[in-house]
């Protein structure tokens, strides 16, 4: 169909000419022609086909282009929220782990400051345990008492120091007075402990007093 209808616009090739039947000389075939109005109409509009491909080409690639310009920024922006996501769970992080410090310190604080007020006490209870009586009603009743304190010690974490037969350790111990060395006591060894000391996660709550070897 299209073949015949170029022929009919005398675009492309001339028709063939019918066989002939007259045995006089045969004549040369017309020249194809260049073209008529319905080829010329036919380029025209190919060209403007053209002309808006390459229109609708550079559009898509001017839009292209602004999408992976946003794109960009888009992935500038997600690593500014994650750095800033990261500093901030850090910062938090710190100031969690700030405050348990600062709360334990606080609570430390104050059940050394208890402590303090009760060792007194058990310094006395202790001494009246170790007091000869005739009465063992009321040494049971005072070794209840000094029993009941030292429990109630544990439970807020304060250990007694060691210091019976260890060497002298200035951090923990506090010298007054001085004994003679001997084979089993050295010098610089605590031979005896005149006031226990205690402490409270390892933090001296009262030196113990002893004395030492020398």
């Amino acid at each position: 169909m299209e073949d015949e209808i170029k022929k009919e616009n005398g675009c492309g090739e001339a028709p063939q000419a019918a066989p002939e039947t007259d045995p006089a000389p045969r004549q040369e075939e017309a020249p194809a022609a260049d073209g008529g109005p319905g080829c010329q109409e036919e380029k025209k509009e190919d060209r403007k086909k053209e002309k808006k491909e390459r229109r609708a080409a550079a559009a898509l690639e001017k839009e292209l282009g602004a999408v992976k310009e946003r794109l960009a920024g888009a992935e500038k922006e997600l690593a500014g929220a994650r750095e800033t996501l990261m500093r901030t769970a850090a910062e938090y992080d710190n100031y969690r782990k700030r405050t348990a410090r600062e709360k334990d310190a606080t609570f430390n604080n104050g059940v050394t400051f208890a402590v303090t007020q009760l060792l007194p006490v058990v310094d006395t209870l202790e001494m009246a345990a170790a007091a000869p009586t005739e009465d063992e009603n009321f040494k049971k009743g005072v070794e209840m008492t000094l029993t009941k304190c030292v429990e109630a010690l544990g439970k807020l974490s304060i250990r007694e120091i060691e210091a019976l037969g260890k060497p002298f350790d200035p951090e923990l111990h506090s010298a007054v007075m001085q004994d003679p060395a001997t084979d089993e006591a050295p010098s610089g060894t605590v031979t005896r402990v005149l006031q226990k000391g205690y402490q409270l996660d390892g933090r001296v709550v009262r030196h113990a007093t002893v004395a030492v070897a020398e």
